[in-house]
């Protein structure tokens, strides 16, 4: 519920720019996907370099999703979420001016931790003004413009990399930055701060981050043997994190909401699964047109908007279902539709014709569509109003690390297929095995994450 001590605010205002910022950030990530081809040659970046200027991104927003959440909890969501959309507009102008790979991978995660203090409170903010029986179809809605912005994304970034470079991209997201911050200042009124007055777990905070960032950066440097030491390290890191936690009063994340919660373990669950599996379709895709295919950045994002596109139209929908039946039963449809796409795509090859590719990325959306947005109800609904930021920061972490391991996947996949060079023709047999074998082992997960979903139990209580 909303904080006894806010005033009354317009539900269609908060409505609004909780859904102008969940359009930013993907709009820039599916943006900056498509260019990553021309970023790679102009900056003479390999494959496994070029990876991290997506795999930057969310390694910084993971880190610290937590953290800002419990803080937003405690001293403000929209003060929080104000400060990131700031922050994201600064690093975005800093990304377009960088004029080496290793300058854009910092400002990227720069534009990481801006990403964390938006998507740990946007949602949360969204959540304490919309009641329960109302609160599936705006969650819909904001699902729908994390669609848009993904469907967006590739058609004009592909635009302006054709005609304006990709660094236009980046000035671009700055400039809808400044229109966010100016609609904070002028509209949202009032604060939610449902922990207020609690203490902040500064330790336990320092000591998950640094665990956290350990594991996945470890994971991405795999095969190297110093990885693995590194991921068991990492391991201890986020063993020591529960034991602090378990013992705080004020924990930064009570480890009961995944012990005595199915609720709220299993729709996490079903979130890193579902990710994991999927994020990286969007890398390899718009590799595998521009390269195997010869299509032009333009052309390339007009064909992978088919995907996002459908998300759009059918969350909506299923945030509205998820109000009336069980967000398991929608979700874990939405599941096995993911499932069929990937299985779908695990068959292109260099041969595939465009109808083919279209009709697999129409199933992959809809069941993204049908899956995310009955997952986010389900989540936020299985939590008290005062744990809104760290049920929110936990759902984006679990997406964030999902999509990392999706990523970490096909940069493995990349160096042991590949090797540490740029994608020229004589390479191009070899990415096509890569691509092959990471649809295959997404399609697997994702068969796994349907049983996961529908574990989950029910999340509507009665009188509800």
């Amino acid at each position: 519920m909303q904080n006894a001590t806010t005033p009354n605010v317009s539900k269609g205002v908060v409505l609004l720019i909780a859904t102008m910022s969940s359009f930013l950030t993907p709009f820039t990530s599916s943006s900056v996907n498509i260019a990553l081809p021309s970023i790679g040659k102009i900056l003479s970046l390999d494959a496994v370099s070029l990876s991290w200027v997506a795999t930057a991104y969310l390694l910084a927003a993971a880190a610290f999703l937590i953290p800002f959440g419990r803080i937003a909890d405690i001293y403000g969501r929209k003060r929080v979420f104000r400060i990131g959309i700031v922050i994201d507009a600064v690093a975005s102008i800093l990304c377009a001016t960088s004029h080496s790979g290793a300058w854009l991978i910092f400002f990227r995660a720069m534009q990481g931790l801006g990403g964390a203090m938006i998507f740990g409170t946007g949602v949360a903010i969204l959540t304490s003004v919309f009641p329960a029986r109302e609160r599936g179809r705006a969650l819909g809605i904001n699902v729908a413009a994390v669609y848009a912005g993904l469907s967006v994304g590739p058609l004009v970034g592909g635009f302006l990399t054709d005609h304006l470079g990709w660094e236009s991209i980046f000035l671009l997201n700055a400039f809808l930055g400044l229109v966010v911050t100016v609609a904070v200042f002028w509209k949202l009124r009032g604060e939610w701060m449902g922990a207020k007055g609690e203490r902040f777990d500064y330790a336990g905070s320092i000591i998950y981050s640094l665990a956290l960032v350990t594991v996945m950066y470890a994971f991405s440097a795999l095969p190297a043997v110093w990885a693995i030491w590194l991921i068991i390290v990492g391991v201890v890191g986020l063993g020591a994190f529960v034991r602090w936690e378990m013992r705080q009063e004020h924990p930064v994340l009570d480890i009961g909401f995944f012990r005595n919660n199915t609720v709220f373990a299993f729709s996490n669950l079903a979130a890193l699964i579902n990710y994991s599996a999927t994020f990286a379709v969007g890398f390899l895709m718009s590799f595998y047109l521009q390269y195997i295919k010869g299509f032009t950045p333009e052309r390339a994002g007009l064909i992978l908007i088919a995907q996002p596109v459908i998300q759009v139209i059918f969350s909506p929908l299923a945030g509205s279902l998820s109000d009336r039946i069980e967000p398991r039963i929608v979700a874990s449809t939405g599941m096995a539709l993911t499932t069929a796409g990937l299985v779908m795509l695990t068959f292109l090859n260099g041969d595939t014709g465009l109808p083919y590719v279209l009709i697999s990325l129409i199933i992959l959306g809809s069941g993204f569509g049908f899956f995310s947005s009955p997952n986010t109800n389900a989540v936020m609904g299985s939590v008290e109003s005062k744990y809104y930021g760290v049920a929110s920061g936990m759902l984006g972490t679990m997406r964030l690390i999902g999509q990392t391991f999706s990523m970490g996947v096909a940069l493995l996949l990349f160096a042991l297929y590949i090797g540490r060079v740029q994608i020229t023709p004589a390479y191009y047999p070899l990415f096509l095995k890569s691509m092959k074998t990471a649809f295959i082992i997404s399609a697997a997960l994702c068969f796994a994450g349907i049983f996961a979903s529908i574990a989950r139990g029910r999340a509507h209580r009665k009188g509800v």
